[in-house]
Formats: C-alpha cells, sequence, structure tokens
C-alpha cells in the first residue's frame, strides 16, 4: 500500500508528540499529585470541624506513601537523627547503659552497663534504681523518655539519684556523657587449637579494620581455619563489607555491583591487598543475615573462597542512600539493586511474603536463574544465598519465646543479681537455681501454651462457628486433656532449652556481653554441627 508524503509527515509528528509526551508525563503526574495533596490541605485547613493536626497527619502520610514503596526507604526527621546514627553506625551520645522500667511509675533501673563505658567507669551496675536525671523524677517516665534524658552531646554532663542495689544507699552521680559507639567485632577466640572464630553483629564504620586485627592475632595465636560467624547479622555500609572480602581474594577482585535508575552499572572491586588468599574459611549464615552479610557471603561464594554454611539468608538486595531533606530531615531511599560477582541478585522475589522468623519462603526453581561460581559452580537467585553446607539451626519452642517476650527471664535475672553480687564467668546453674526459676515463673502470668494447644485453641473456635462442636465433643475433651500441662511440667520438660538463655543473660550482667557469647558458643548446636562438615574443595 502506498503511503503519501502527508501521511509519513503526520505519523512522524505524531512519534515525535507521542515521545514528548511520554517523556513529560512523569513530571506531569508528580506535579498533579503534589496540587491535589495541596489542594486537600488547604481545604481541610479551612473547614475541616476541629483543629488539624497537620504535623501528624502529614507524617503518617509520609510514612504511608514511602511504605508503599518498600520497607527500606524511610523518612528520618531532625528530631530522629540521633536514632539514624544508631541505625547506620551503631553510636550515640549517652552514659553506655541499658535501662529496664517494669512499670512507669517505677524507677528506671540500669540492666546492663557497657564495658569501658561511662556508666561502669562511674560505678553504675545492673540492679542500680536511677531515681532520678537532672532533678526530675523517673516516676511515670517512660523507658524511651528516660533514656531520652540520659542521652546528650558527648561532653556534656547528666546527673543522678541513685539507689545502689546492694547497699540500698541513696547517692548523687555526676556522668559525662561520651560517644557510644557498640562494637561489630563483638567477640573473637580459638574454638580449638586450630579453629579461628569471629563474631560479627554489623557493618558500621571500621569494621573491616576490626575484623583484620582479630585474624592477625588469631594467626598468631596458632589459626588454621576461620569461622566467621555473620548469623543475624542485619547489614550496614557496603564499602566495609567489600573491604571484609578483600582480606580474603587477590587485590582486583569484583566483591558486586549495583544497578539503579539513572546511574548505571557501578562495580565494586577490592583495592587493599589481602591478609590471606588460602586460609580455609566457612562463613555461617542464617534467615537473619541480611545486606552487608549477604554480599561478602555472595562474594566469597561466587568467588569459590569460603564455605557457607547454615540456613539460607534474609534476601535483601536493595542499595539504600541518604538524601538531606528541608528542616534537617533526611530521606533513606532505595536507589539500587546488587548483584554478586556470578550476577545473582539476592533480592526476594517477594519481599513482602516471608515466613515467620523473616526468612525466604519456597521459591520453586522455575522461577529462579542459575548462575556459575568463578570455578564453575551452580549458584541460584531468587532470594537470599543458599548456604554450600545446609546445617539447621535449634528450633525453639513457643514457650522459650513467650519467656523471652514477656520480659520473665530478663525479670529473673535482675531478681537474681540483687541477690547474688558476684558470679565467676564459667558459672553454670545448678539444679537449686533452675527450682527457684521455676518457682519465680510460676507466679508470673504469660502465655505458657505450647505451639500444639494454641492451634487447638484455634481449631475449637473453628468448630464452633462451623457449628460441628457439640457432635465431635468427645473427640474435642480427649484431645484437650492430652494437651493440657500445666505451667511448672511444661518448664521443667524445656529445662535444657531455657537454662541457656537464664545463664547468658546472668552472665552478662557481671562479665559483659564478650563472657555472653562465650556462653553462647557452649550450647551452639549448629556451629558444633558445622564444625564437623567437610569443606568445599577450590
Amino acid at each position: 500500500m502506498n503511503m503519501s508524503k502527508k501521511t509519513i509527515i503526520a505519523a512522524a509528528a505524531l512519534v515525535v508528540v507521542c515521545g514528548a509526551s511520554f517523556a513529560q508525563s512523569k513530571s506531569f503526574k508528580l506535579g498533579q499529585w503534589t496540587e491535589i495533596q495541596n489542594s486537600i490541605l488547604k481545604e481541610l485547613n479551612r473547614s475541616y470541624v476541629d483543629s488539624l493536626p497537620v504535623d501528624r497527619i502529614e507524617r503518617a502520610g509520609i510514612d504511608a506513601m514511602l511504605d508503599a514503596l518498600d520497607p527500606y526507604t524511610i523518612y528520618i526527621p531532625e528530631e530522629e537523627n540521633e536514632d539514624l546514627q544508631m541505625l547506620i553506625g551503631k553510636s550515640y551520645g549517652g552514659i553506655g547503659a541499658v535501662i529496664y522500667k517494669p512499670d512507669k511509675d517505677g524507677n528506671v533501673i540500669i540492666n546492663e552497663p557497657y564495658k569501658n563505658s561511662p556508666a561502669e567507669k562511674y560505678g553504675l551496675r545492673c540492679g542500680d534504681e536511677i531515681m532520678e536525671i537532672d532533678g526530675e523524677t523517673t516516676h511515670g517516665l517512660t523507658s524511651q523518655e528516660a533514656s531520652d534524658k540520659m542521652k546528650g552531646k558527648p561532653g556534656t554532663k547528666v546527673r543522678f539519684k541513685v539507689k545502689k542495689v546492694y547497699s540500698g544507699d541513696i547517692v548523687d552521680i555526676d556522668i559525662t556523657r561520651e560517644r557510644i559507639h557498640l562494637p561489630d567485632v563483638e567477640y573473637y577466640g580459638m574454638l580449638d587449637s586450630e579453629t579461628g572464630y569471629i563474631y560479627q553483629s554489623g557493618f558500621t564504620e571500621n569494621v573491616s579494620g576490626e575484623i583484620r586485627n582479630a585474624i592477625l592475632d588469631l594467626k598468631k595465636q596458632g589459626m588454621r581455619k576461620l569461622v566467621l560467624d555473620l548469623r543475624g547479622n542485619g547489614g550496614g555500609l557496603m564499602n566495609e563489607a567489600v573491604n571484609i572480602v578483600s582480606l580474603f581474594v587477590p587485590k582486583g577482585s569484583l566483591v558486586v555491583s549495583s544497578k539503579g535508575q539513572g546511574i548505571g552499572e557501578q562495580q565494586y572491586k577490592t583495592t587493599m591487598e589481602p591478609i590471606d588468599t588460602e586460609l580455609p574459611l566457612i562463613v555461617m549464615v542464617d534467615s537473619g543475615s541480611a545486606s552487608s552479610s549477604e554480599i561478602v557471603t555472595g562474594a566469597l561464594q561466587d568467588l569459590d573462597r569460603a564455605t557457607i554454611m547454615g540456613t539460607r539468608t534474609y534476601g535483601k538486595g536493595l542499595v539504600q542512600s541518604i538524601r538531606p531533606l528541608p528542616y534537617n530531615g533526611q530521606l533513606k531511599v532505595t536507589t539500587a539493586k546488587y548483584y554478586t560477582p556470578s550476577g545473582r541478585c539476592v533480592q526476594a522475589i517477594d519481599y513482602a511474603r516471608r515466613n515467620e522468623d523473616g526468612s525466604v519462603g519456597h521459591i520453586p526453581d522455575s522461577l529462579t536463574h542459575e548462575f556459575k561460581t568463578s570455578r564453575g559452580r551452580t549458584v541460584r537467585d531468587g532470594g537470599g544465598i543458599t548456604p554450600d553446607v545446609v546445617v539447621k539451626g535449634h528450633e525453639y519452642s513457643r514457650l522459650t519465646y513467650s519467656l523471652v517476650y514477656s520480659n520473665i527471664i530478663q525479670e529473673y535475672t535482675l531478681k537474681f543479681v540483687r541477690e547474688h553480687q558476684s558470679v565467676p564467668e564459667d558459672w553454670t546453674m545448678s539444679d537449686a537455681d533452675w527450682k527457684d526459676f521455676v518457682e519465680f515463673a510460676n507466679t508470673k502470668d504469660f502465655d505458657y501454651r505450647s505451639s500444639a494447644k494454641t492451634l487447638f485453641d484455634q481449631m475449637r473456635k473453628e468448630l464452633d462457628k462451623d457449628g460441628l462442636a457439640d457432635s465431635m465433643k468427645d473427640q474435642i475433651d480427649a484431645l484437650q486433656k492430652a494437651l493440657e500441662m500445666d505451667k511448672e511440667t511444661f518448664l521443667n520438660l524445656k529445662k535444657d532449652e531455657i537454662e541457656p538463655f537464664i545463664e547468658e543473660e546472668i552472665i552478662v550482667r557481671y562479665h559483659f556481653q564478650e563472657a555472653g557469647i562465650k556462653v553462647r558458643l557452649r550450647y551452639d548446636d549448629q556451629l558444633k554441627e558445622a564444625l564437623t562438615k567437610p569443606l568445599i574443595s577450590f
């Protein structure tokens, strides 16, 4: 079919107009909705029946808007900048202590002073009661309000009126605040004569330097194999992840690449000489290992440099950047996705649908893609890093979770500390201690039902709704009788599971976090099993 010159010109013009229209549509839509929102606010301010809570509804609107994008893009107003520093740097200005407030009308209780913190230096210890902060009573304050009053600019002073835990004396203590930094390398040491171990909990500034120093120290102690434990490590700074990988691989190795709108692909390679490219390396991960933890894990797996053990990681393959906003606010915004050296994106296919523990649900192979490591091993994307050697962790009972979340273990720890001025670092619970705990827990009101009992209770409600309960009464009553268990019996049944939690909490109060991690290692069956597994030969 022949087309006239006029038709061709008209068609070309249409393409140009449509192209311009598409280019403008994004900005037009943004302007349209901004205008609509402003008009709604003005009309509400003019017509709404009550005084308009502008701050509250605007913040709610911003939070809802960002929440519709992904869980990691958030608005931080000026008054929450300290929380941002804690989030990305694990640092804040204060005295360095965890507090506990059992009720609003009671005193603030020092729950755990950090090692070498101002709180420890000035003699505060677990069980001390803070009656006043800078002359203001702590009665009526929430835990957050009390914590906010204790924090402040490093170098400034804060005065406490304190009731000491053992003497009962009431004293005034002036403490100079410092910049408190919670370490990312919470513990390192030798597990046996040749196996070194590093527990890393975050990726804040210079953690790679801490890891480097720990490795050098462990080598002096005879280390021939290293376990880098990233279980529960939620991530942090990407550059620190790159620097940690650089400790184990040749200089110039690709660690991670990122791709985002308008910025194209950026590659991040190691820029430092490694410490050791041959040291046998195990990386322990689980469903709490996310973000920068997955960068380290994915890179070491793709580069065939480490044997990854544990369970599948969280699946957060999104990169966030901090952008300044008016009035000293900030926007933490997702700007890119990151990819391991083989090209995998570890972002969960659907991050909104996860298991109860936060882990990625089952993803069929048909929805994932194969990639190859540097030596030809097959790995897959689709959500998190799948370990080379799967080693299941301990699955705790509903009772143990309930004891933790109901603060029963914490309250018992405080009771124990008040009754014992010291315990050795290798302390373990005696039968008398366990009996004392059971008697204490028996007096507390908490949900001690088993998982099976909670499912039974839900089933019974559903049977009532369906009108089937009466016809099945005998069977239901028999099953209920079989599932019923008194609190003391259930506690004693789960003694071996609960005792390690209590021991760790108590040891930490006397000997700080490092000693608590040693207790955790004592009972770490997942790690013990991992050490029996053969490493992959590269």
